[in-house]
């Protein structure tokens, strides 16, 4: 029986295949030569943050500030009980290089205060943004999140906004209850008593509202809740956050009275917590 000659297809086939090699080997020669790695191709690195340690946070609080905001802490007799108050404890933290904290909680006959001081280093893992600029996103985050009411009217930075502003109750009534010429004395005495009280209130209560801070660090705002819980007296909590290049501090300033009915007072609070941040951003920058 005569044999079916495959040869020519053979053929055929090698040929193809020695066809796809050599496209092949032409495509991998064209890949090569546009190797993005070659000499003359940079990638911009962004600059890392200015802070790469963070402070010994129970230390960072001094003795006068602690007098201050935690008033007990005087009360106290026993010596070791007293500078054990003023060592505060340290916050459970897996990595010191990037955050730390430290608490306090004593208490006194009139209230019970507690104090966290929290420090967070910011370290952008991407190359294209810098470690100032993932703090900023973190910061404004964290502003978000405390969700601060919009300024008043009185507090506006018109310029008559900021005179309104930096003046004095006194210097407010003042100037709201200035008779006229026709106006008798006796009128402006009535005037200034019925209108002076209200136009301060209102001034001292838009002045310590939750706010946006200036002066402080890069930026910088302040929180003011006051809870209750059913029976138990009303607690304050004050808080300020800011940041200083990619560093973001908290201080947390909490009061709750010892007599049902007795409110923390709110301007007291804000101007300790207050100083306080403002000294960690001046230890921090020093």
């Amino acid at each position: 029986m005569q044999r079916k000659a495959y040869v020519p297809g053979t053929a055929a086939l090698l040929v193809a295949l020695l066809a796809g090699c050599t496209s092949g080997a032409t495509d991998s020669g064209t890949t090569d030569d546009a190797n993005p790695g070659e000499a003359g191709s940079t990638t911009a690195v962004a600059q890392p943050g200015k802070y790469r340690t963070l402070p010994e946070p129970c230390g960072a609080v001094g003795h006068d500030a602690l007098d201050s905001l935690l008033p007990g802490i005087q009360q106290i007799t026993d010596p070791e009980q007293r500078e054990a108050a003023y060592a505060g404890d340290a916050t459970l933290t897996y990595d010191t290089d990037r955050k730390v904290g430290c608490r306090w909680k004593v208490e006194s006959t009139e209230a019970t205060d507690h104090l966290l001081v929290d420090f967070e280093r910011v370290v952008s893992y991407d190359n294209a943004v810098s470690d100032d600029s993932q703090a900023q996103t973190i910061f404004g985050t964290k502003e978000t999140a405390a969700d601060l009411p919009e300024p008043s009217a009185s507090a506006t930075t018109s310029e008559s906004g900021s005179e309104a502003d930096t003046a004095t109750p006194s210097d407010s009534a003042s100037a709201s209850t200035t008779p006229s010429s026709s106006s008798s004395s006796s009128s402006s005495s009535s005037a200034s008593s019925s209108s002076s009280p209200s136009a301060s209130s209102s001034s001292s209560a838009a002045a310590l509202q939750p706010r946006v801070l200036s002066g402080l660090g890069d930026e910088a705002f302040l929180d003011d809740a006051l809870s209750s819980s059913g029976s138990t007296a009303q607690q304050r909590t004050v808080t300020v956050v800011f940041r200083t290049s990619n560093v973001i501090v908290t201080v947390e300033y909490e009061e709750q009275p010892a007599t049902v009915g007795v409110v923390p007072d709110s301007q007291k609070m804000q101007d300790r917590a207050r100083k306080l941040a403002a000294r960690l951003a001046d230890s921090l920058n020093g």
